[in-house]
């Protein structure tokens, strides 16, 4: 198939009929967010609650090993006059821009697809298709995992019994945010390590020969993008950054594979 002739101001007619699309979607999905309240927050607010699942897993593998661990409670406070309005519509709007993301990537590949090849397509469609799935694996990893871990520690950790911990909601929706958005990105390592091997720009022995430098610079970035300055914190996002990277190398090393016997064949 040969890629489609059009003028600029027909590619720009085209890319404002997208994004017009796009907000309109997401505003849609943004009010029903908005206008389901309780069942939004019930899904932000879990990780809090100390019969969140992830607490319950643990607790369980806990008493398997002849351990446990108590229930806990951590408070969280509003300190300003419209701050829960405002940020109930902070949240709706970050939902429907979740919900609205399949269709939001399906319009961007509508507007890039006149432009390319039957074979472009599919590749594309490849790494979006990927790019989509490990980010929102990360989010899930973030909402089950770091973000309970790390809110259960720091909100019960105390210097003195004399000091409580009285957590703000703004910083609690912040951190869960900031920390699902960074490990969306973080878990696209594959997909980027693969796009890199197909375009001959890394290959395993590389990633492997530098392996100690990676993990130095894990450790750094981890610290940069952390909320927190623990390192409870800092070793719970390292730990899957470094996942990644070794899983990067064998996914580098069959990609290379696999090009090197389509060369030979040719």
């Amino acid at each position: 198939m040969q890629k489609t002739d059009m003028t600029f101001w027909e590619h720009l007619d085209v890319l404002r009929v997208a994004i017009v699309k796009i907000i309109a979607v997401s505003v849609v999905f943004g009010v029903v967010a908005f206008f389901f309240k309780e069942q939004l927050f019930d899904v932000i607010l879990a990780p809090k609650q100390s019969d969140f699942i992830t607490y319950r897993v643990f607790n369980m593998i806990s008493s398997w090993v002849g351990g446990g661990s108590e229930a806990f409670i951590v408070r969280l406070i509003n300190t300003g006059l419209a701050q829960q309005f405002v940020i109930h519509m902070k949240t709706a709007l970050c939902a429907g821009i979740l919900c609205t993301s399949p269709y939001i990537l399906y319009q961007l590949f509508w507007f890039v697809s006149p432009a390319l090849y039957e074979n472009e397509r599919r590749y594309v469609m490849r790494v979006v298709g990927g790019g989509y799935a490990m980010f929102g694996i990360g989010v899930l990893v973030s909402y089950f995992l770091i973000f309970p871990l790390t809110f259960r520690f720091l909100g019960t950790y105390q210097v003195s019994r004399d000091v409580d911990n009285l957590i703000t909601l703004d910083s609690y929706i912040s951190t869960l945010m900031l920390m699902s958005l960074t490990m969306g990105l973080v878990f696209e390592i594959p997909i980027l390590s693969w796009l890199f091997a197909k375009l001959g720009f890394l290959t395993d022995r590389f990633m492997r020969r530098y392996r100690k430098h990676a993990i130095i610079i894990i450790l750094v970035v981890a610290a940069i993008i952390t909320p927190t300055s623990d390192v409870f914190t800092l070793l719970l996002v390292a730990c899957p950054m470094w996942l990644l990277y070794e899983m990067s190398i064998l996914i580098v090393k069959n990609t290379l594979i696999q090009k090197n016997e389509i060369t030979a064949k040719t």
